[in-house]
C-alpha cells in the first residue's frame, strides 16, 4: 500500500490525491457516520453521477453502517482499553 496516500487520507481525505469517485464515496461515508438522517436523494444522485449503481450504493452503505456498529460495540465494551 502507498504509505504516502495512507498518510494523506488519515490527515484529511478531502485534500488527498484520490479520484472524484473516491471523494464522493468518502463524503457519503462521512455523512452516514456523522448523521445518517441527513442523507438525501441528492447524495445517491451524486454517487450515481460518479459511477456507482444501486448495488454499489447499498454495499457502501452496509459496510459503513457495519463498521460504525462494530466500533460502537467495541467502544461500549472497552475493547482496546483493557476494561
Amino acid at each position: 500500500m502507498d504509505e504516502t496516500l495512507v498518510a494523506a487520507l488519515e490527515d484529511d481525505y478531502t485534500t488527498a490525491p484520490i479520484s472524484a469517485q473516491e471523494r464522493v464515496m468518502l463524503d457519503y461515508v462521512v455523512q452516514v457516520t456523522r448523521d445518517a438522517t441527513r442523507i438525501t436523494p441528492d447524495h445517491h444522485t451524486e454517487l450515481r453521477r460518479v459511477g456507482f449503481d444501486d448495488r454499489g450504493i447499498l454495499q457502501i452503505t452496509l459496510i459503513t453502517a457495519w463498521f460504525n456498529y462494530i466500533n460502537r460495540v467495541a467502544d461500549a465494551l472497552g475493547v482496546g482499553r483493557g476494561v
